[in-house]
């Protein structure tokens, strides 16, 4: 009975442990841990969320004393869904091996087994699965263990942190569909930072700008965070918000800017949701960085199971409040951010460093010592809005566009088509100044531009998707249809196509049009002499001087640089849900 109790146990040390604290397991022996949960504890289920480039499954194990191991009995048990997301970069991987810890803890020895309570779990062991079988230990030339670790990208090298608006990636795909169908009432992404050597242990990250609902900002601001960082400090771990430095140096401050929806929090903040970004450090060794993250992610379930009618409460008002505000009561909304100028004195704890001449680099280079000292620098943490824009009744999409409605249901945003031609005032908008980036970034040419923007009638023909502004992903709507919004489509470079001229007309063509234009029409005429008094560059090309006619006849394309995606300020009717006629 001795010896069957010590298999038992033993089946539950972990290779963390096994290895001393140095090491971390592969994909097969991580996925096996996770499934003996599911035959030793009924409230564990294992589901298959779909499969990697390399075939690999892509699972979350459910954990709930109710067994309510679908979103709908789970939205409908009262209690908070939490998701616990590892190894989205998966050469930071101790949030893998701190959840099998902290899951033994609920599921098998059971001291943690009230936080099941007011919670269900939803745990994903590696996201990025590919990009954790890519094994060595040379991945990560800054990192301290664990002997071998996967890699940042997918095997399609795609940086996951960075497609949650934009979902180009396959897992990224089949993330969001799971995501939206269960939307975590608060979500945790652990990763491990690098950079500069500091005496903190763990960091955490949270939206606490304009970027979020208010209610919520001032609860992380006001209750949350001073209980994390108290409680994760009782545990003998150093915490700090996530360190960044202004102008990559240290002793210009330290910055705390709203995080663009491309990333995990900010993309969690559009679904009025908080997303809790856990940062080891990576020169830390591997085994300070698995408990660390363990009690960063223990105290925040504790402090949840604890208030989870609290914040259920407040993510219902904040879904509320975003329609009121901005649909209900037109009050535009913020969608670009920047920091302002405003500081506060930080106390950073850091290590005396030596700066020594480097025959490789021709210049100084920084030495870490050991020494700890503390020194004060400026912390900028308010953020200023630098553009709003005007919520529409709808946008208005053209059929043509079905990649558009494709992402659109990946974010679970309702859509309908027109059933017969409407006549609406609209507001369309023409891209100018267009530049496109130097380099290809996260597999797509992004784009720069500024815009001019009308009011019109038109005529909107039948087919017209319509997604309608009034939803409870209103924010998510606009960040990815309104085209100045920082991770927009039009930004990444969705419709880089409708930027491109595909018409064109001979010089010898053009010509005789021109001449008769600047005879009989004097705007024109004036307008022509005016810029070539003013503009040297285009005086001087004869391309750009046809081209200002061509521009203004009959020949020329009246679509070109036209955003395609229109923005409906009228009431529509509709019959038909795109949930009904539109295929996955």
């Amino acid at each position: 009975m001795k010896q069957e109790q010590s298999n038992n146990q033993d089946r539950w040390v972990t290779h963390f442990e096994k290895s001393g604290g140095i090491s971390s397991p592969g994909f097969e022996e991580t996925m096996r841990y996770f499934e003996h949960f599911t035959r030793e504890s009924q409230f564990a289920k294992m589901i298959t969320l779909g499969f990697s480039p390399q075939g690999r499954p892509i699972r979350s194990l459910i954990v709930s004393n109710n067994r309510e191991f679908t979103a709908p009995k789970a939205r409908d048990s009262g209690k908070l869904i939490v998701l616990i997301q590892n190894g989205i970069h998966a050469g930071e991987i101790e949030g893998k091996d701190a959840t099998m810890l902290l899951l033994r803890e609920i599921l098998i020895t059971k001291e943690k087994a009230h936080l099941l309570k007011n919670l269900i779990l939803l745990v994903l062991p590696i996201f990025n699965v590919d990009g954790h079988e890519r094994t060595s230990e040379f991945n990560r030339p800054n990192q301290n263990g664990p002997t071998e670790m996967g890699w940042r990208t997918t095997s399609l090298n795609y940086n996951l942190n960075r497609d949650y608006m934009k979902g180009d990636a396959p897992e990224m795909k089949i993330f969001l569909r799971f995501f939206n169908d269960w939307l975590p009432d608060f979500i945790i992404d652990n990763h491990t930072t690098d950079g500069a050597d500091y005496q903190y242990h763990i960091s955490y990250g949270l939206e606490t700008n304009q970027n979020i609902h208010k209610e919520t900002a001032l609860f992380l601001k006001d209750k949350f965070i001073p209980h994390l960082t108290k409680n994760v400090e009782d545990k003998g771990f150093l915490v700090c918000p996530y360190l960044e430095f202004k102008d990559n140096k240290l002793e210009n401050g330290i910055i705390l800017e709203p995080s663009l929806p491309r990333f995990s929090t900010g993309y969690a903040a559009l679904h009025n949701r908080i997303c809790l970004l856990v940062e080891t450090h990576s020169l830390k060794p591997f085994e300070n960085r698995v408990r660390s993250t363990k009690a960063m992610n223990e105290v925040t379930l504790e402090y949840l199971n604890d208030n989870h009618l609290t914040i259920l409460a407040m993510n219902l008002r904040a879904d509320k409040s975003t329609v009121d505000l901005f649909y209900g009561s037109n009050e535009p909304i913020p969608i670009s951010f920047s920091l302002s100028d405003e500081s506060e004195p930080f106390m950073f704890k850091g290590y005396k460093t030596i700066e020594e001449e480097s025959e490789v680099t021709g210049s100084t280079v920084t030495r870490y010592t050991d020494v700890p000292i503390q020194f004060e620098v400026p912390l900028f943490n308010k953020a200023e809005v630098t553009e709003f824009c005007d919520v529409p009744e709808a946008y208005l999409i053209p059929r043509e566009l079905h990649f558009v409605i494709y992402l659109l249901k990946l974010h679970k945003i309702f859509v309908e088509q027109l059933f017969q031609p409407h006549i609406l005032h609209v507001e369309r908008m023409r891209f100018k100044n267009v530049k496109f980036f130097n380099s290809s970034y996260e597999g797509r040419q992004m784009i720069s531009f500024d815009l001019i923007k009308w009011r019109e009638k038109k005529r909107i023909q039948e087919g017209t998707f319509v997604v309608r502004a009034n939803q409870r992903a209103l924010r998510v709507i606009v960040n990815l249809l309104e085209p100045t919004a920082p991770d927009s489509l039009a930004k990444w470079g969705f419709f880089n196509m409708f930027l491109e001229r595909k018409e064109y007309i001979e010089p010898y063509a053009m010509e005789p049009i021109a001449k008769k234009m600047l005879a009989e029409n004097e705007r024109y005429r004036k307008d022509f002499y005016s810029k070539l008094e003013t503009d040297e560059a285009f005086k001087n090309d004869p391309a750009k001087r046809l081209d200002f006619f061509y521009k203004r006849c009959q020949f020329f394309d009246k679509n070109e640089k036209i955003y395609p995606i229109i923005k409906s300020f009228d009431k529509i009717r509709t019959n038909r849900s795109m949930e009904e006629n539109y295929p996955e």
